[in-house]
């Protein structure tokens, strides 16, 4: 069977890494759980140290790509990158060193419509293999909906097996933050990972209150080891006192399985 996935993140909010409360991030800021002294060459120098491949950068507004060029620079091909993504930039941050390239809210109108079209446009424009649609989600009656715009909008997309059967076609991979216990540290969002861990095509990572080792083997379970996971605010690397981040490495080895 396979085995659920540490992957590593680097969330830059005004240039810097932090740990944010997801739900909460808007012009006017974000309730913070971390900022980092270090830079973000240093986490992706890291990464790159210990082989963590399939990781991501993600933007959180505006003031970041500096941040995030120095992120893709320190290890090149080696993360990838969201936030503000769009056929009109996605090449190049593909050249300034991104794997991949992560999308959620230019894919839809002000309104949130989905636009087909636009996912078709990117797919063809740098390869659907390059493209992760980022199917952040929050929780709306007894299912979830698709957020944008930093997670404030809902669009009209539900989450679920036949949303990603549909759009596999545009992509190489799918993203998915439990945008309601993003950086709470409070629990995976057991439901909606359950929903996931029926899913057989293309690869899936959630991110979302994961607190440990704990809710990774629950994660693992619950998937049959299809689903990848990142840690957030739980980590020590970010200031976490959930889980160190040499415990990851030796989960990602199999030895704690």
């Amino acid at each position: 069977m396979a085995i659920t996935k540490f992957r590593p993140c680097i969330d830059l909010h005004e240039g810097k890494v932090k740990q944010i409360v997801g739900g909460t991030l808007s012009d006017s800021g974000a309730i913070e759980n971390f900022v980092s002294e270090k830079s973000p060459a240093w986490y992706a120098e890291k990464f790159a140290g210990d082989d963590l491949r399939g990781g991501h950068v993600i933007k959180l507004g505006p003031g970041n790509d500096e941040a995030a060029r120095e992120a893709l620079g320190a290890w090149p091909g080696g993360l990838q990158i969201g936030g503000g993504i769009s056929c009109e930039n996605a090449a190049g941050w593909l050249e300034a060193g991104a794997s991949e390239v992560i999308v959620t809210s230019w894919f839809f109108d002000s309104r949130g419509k989905f636009l087909e079209d636009r996912a078709r446009m990117l797919a063809d424009e740098v390869g659907a293999n390059r493209v992760v649609i980022d199917l952040s989600c929050r929780q709306v009656g007894d299912g979830w909906k698709v957020a944008m715009n930093r997670w404030q909008t809902i669009t009209e997309m539900e989450v679920g097996l036949e949303t990603m059967a549909h759009l596999s076609q545009y992509c190489g991979e799918f993203l998915i933050h439990a945008a309601d216990v993003e950086g709470q540290c409070a629990g995976v969002d057991v439901p909606l990972v359950n929903l996931l861990g029926q899913w057989t095509g293309c690869p899936v990572t959630y991110a979302g209150g994961v607190r440990g080792l704990d809710d990774l083997k629950l994660i693992h379970e619950a998937s049959g080891g299809r689903l990848d996971a990142t840690v957030g605010s739980a980590l020590d690397l970010f200031g976490g006192t959930g889980v160190s981040y040499k415990c990851l490495l030796k989960w990602n080895q199999g030895s704690s399985v």
